[in-house]
């Protein structure tokens, strides 16, 4: 027994639970060689192939409705329900509605996007919702929402942690997951924040730092079920200025609750930003309490080469950094980063 769970606790990373599969990453140009090969592959598989572009949902609406499962229906309540519709089908032909089985559980939301910054602000992505965020959202949600013994993300450890995303965009990670959290930290530069803002005060005004009232969605929508008093912060975060100042300002400035799970979603797609990048995710990372978890579309190789690379390279050789095969579906790479506890001296 004690073996056991010895092995489960060298498989968890803060509120990360590791899959078996998970591989140590020692080698940027082998791990990118492993990805797009098998990218490559199941392209080819596929017997339709679907232009995504660069991977945003939809530039072109100022507004999108986002809809997200929160449960697989069973297969036992597919057959009950095919074999209901049989015995009635004598009594009345009526085409079947889709959302009507009591198993099938939904959570709606809107997200504001500023498409014109997007068209006209040199550099700006972070205006509209991309496909990573939202994949990563559904992933996540039915694993919580099912139990799933299998989860990433442990839900009891995750119920008093602190996330903090970097890059966030139109907030919407922050929206569908700040309820499961103690404290949930969502920034971007402050071009951004505003969106943010907008995007969580509409659908979940209640859950912002000193706002009053009950901890829940609107009665409208399938609420997820907070704990008594979680709460979303909403701060600019730049990472060129964090990387451009010096130890003791870094430390004085930009000082936080200590992480314990830090999410790095999408944001890797120029290579003038990734210094910034490793810069802040090594600054906000505590040794051997902050889970690190980076998701990226498989765009350009060179570019998540040169961020394993630079991330693999930090002095000291405290991280460690493992590939976190098919978390979910599409054209994604995932890996989870720790910075490995401190030996005390002797």
């Amino acid at each position: 027994m004690s073996e056991q769970r010895s092995v489960q606790e060298s498989n968890v990373r803060g509120p990360v639970r590791l899959p078996e599969a998970t591989v140590v990453v020692t080698d940027a140009d082998e791990e990118i060689f492993l990805l797009y090969t098998d990218l490559s592959r199941k392209a080819s598989a596929e017997s339709s192939t679907s232009f995504r572009g660069l991977g945003h949902l939809d530039s072109h609406k100022d507004t999108l409705t986002l809809k997200f499962r929160l449960n697989e229906p069973s297969v036992n309540a597919s057959v009950d329900a095919s074999s209901r519709k049989k015995k009635s089908a004598r009594k009345a032909r009526r085409p079947p509605n889709k959302h009507a089985s009591p198993e099938e559980e939904y959570l709606e939301i809107e997200l504001a996007q500023d498409t014109t910054s997007l068209r006209s602000r040199k550099g700006d992505t972070g205006s509209v919702v991309w496909r990573a965020s939202v994949d990563l959202a559904q992933h996540f949600l039915i694993q919580h929402h099912t139990r799933d013994p299998h989860a990433l993300l442990d839900p009891d450890v995750l119920r008093d942690a602190h996330v903090m995303e970097l890059g966030a965009g139109t907030g919407l990670l922050s929206v569908l997951l700040g309820p499961l959290a103690r404290r949930y930290t969502v920034t971007d530069i402050d071009a951004i924040v505003p969106l943010i803002r907008k995007n969580i005060y509409l659908n979940s005004p209640t859950l912002m730092e000193h706002s009053p009232g009950s901890l829940q969605y609107p009665r409208s929508r399938t609420t997820l079920s907070p704990q008594d008093s979680p709460s979303i912060v909403v701060e600019p975060l730049d990472w060129t200025t964090v990387h451009n100042a010096s130890h003791q300002s870094r430390n004085t400035y930009f000082a936080y609750p200590v992480v314990d799970l830090l999410l790095v979603v999408d944001c890797i797609y120029h290579t003038s930003l990734l210094p910034a990048l490793i810069t802040t995710i090594d600054h906000l990372s505590t040794p051997g309490k902050t889970a690190v978890l980076v998701v990226v579309e498989l765009r350009a190789e060179d570019v998540v080469r040169e961020f394993l690379d630079r991330w693999l390279g930090l002095p000291g050789g405290e991280w460690e950094i493992r590939s976190v095969p098919d978390l979910m579906e599409g054209p994604y790479g995932a890996w989870v980063g720790w910075k490995k506890a401190t030996e005390p001296t002797t």
